[in-house]
């Protein structure tokens, strides 16, 4: 095949997360939803983690110098379009993506994982502070649920009207954007984005189905997918929001626990 005939490169969005050997989030869930959403997912490793659907037995953190590699590997090479970060276990490895992240001058998701759908913590204690000071300031959008916004900023949301609330206090540490996830509000499901000035409420049909393994990861990535792709940031976390909703509708049992969304629901085939 001739240079001149062969199709030109999709937008590149680089995950850096940790894996889950379930194959339900983390990389793995960033991995299809990019792939769902047409753009070419790369992958930085920052954790292993044994889990499947009843939980994570066990996680370890990969060494700074071979998250930092990984990073310069691709970037300096391929190219990024945009990146995505999710679990950084770690105050040190916080503050490497961070300064990665920094001098990439890309659109950046920051999805600050701090608890598993299972209730397992994911961050260290002593992380978080690297989360607000660090991270948060180079985040183009930031999408916390309500759990990470009460580890982040001490504020408990329990209703809609709580969630500006939340986004002040999450935005004065310095992203750009913020999407409030509400999906633990009774109700619609509902986000809540803003830049300090525009507001956008998200609303979809809250579905009885409680496989929705990886919801949040599938949803910064499709953030993140759409941001490579040249869309604004409320253009993107739409389109997104549409995408994670049809994919929690086609969430399956998997296991003896709770299964994982459906990236592939819109192939009509599910992930097998």
């Amino acid at each position: 095949m001739s240079a001149s005939s062969r199709a030109s490169a999709p937008p590149r969005v680089l995950t850096v997360a940790g894996s889950d050997s379930g194959g339900g989030a983390g990389i793995q869930a960033d991995l299809k939803t990019m792939l769902a959403l047409g753009v070419h997912g790369m992958s930085v490793l920052t954790a292993v983690t044994a889990q499947n659907s009843l939980g994570v037995q066990g996680a370890w953190e990969l060494p700074v110098e071979a998250v930092r590699a990984q990073y310069r590997s691709v970037v300096d090479d391929i190219g990024v379009d945009a990146v995505k970060t999710g679990m950084l276990s770690s105050a040190e490895l916080v503050e490497t993506v961070a300064e990665l992240i920094g001098g990439t001058a890309v659109p950046s998701v920051v999805d600050p994982v701090g608890v598993s759908k299972h209730g397992d913590s994911l961050l260290a204690a002593s992380a978080l502070d690297s989360v607000r000071t660090k991270l948060l300031p180079v985040a183009t959008v930031a999408t916390p649920n309500l759990d990470e916004v009460a580890q982040l900023a001490g504020v408990e949301v329990e209703s809609e009207d709580g969630m500006r609330r939340a986004a002040a206090a999450v935005l004065a540490y310095g992203p750009t954007w913020v999407l409030i996830k509400g999906g633990h509000l009774s109700g619609d499901a509902v986000d809540f984005l803003t830049d300090g000035s525009e507001e956008h409420w998200l609303r979809a049909p809250r579905f009885d189905n409680r496989h929705t393994h990886g919801t949040g990861c599938t949803l910064a990535s499709a953030i993140a997918s759409g941001l490579a792709k040249g869309q604004s940031v409320p253009e993107a976390v739409a389109a997104a929001k549409e995408y994670v909703t049809g994919a929690i509708a086609g969430g399956f049992a998997l296991g003896g626990g709770i299964g994982p969304v459906d990236h592939g629901w819109r192939f009509g085939a599910g992930d097998a």
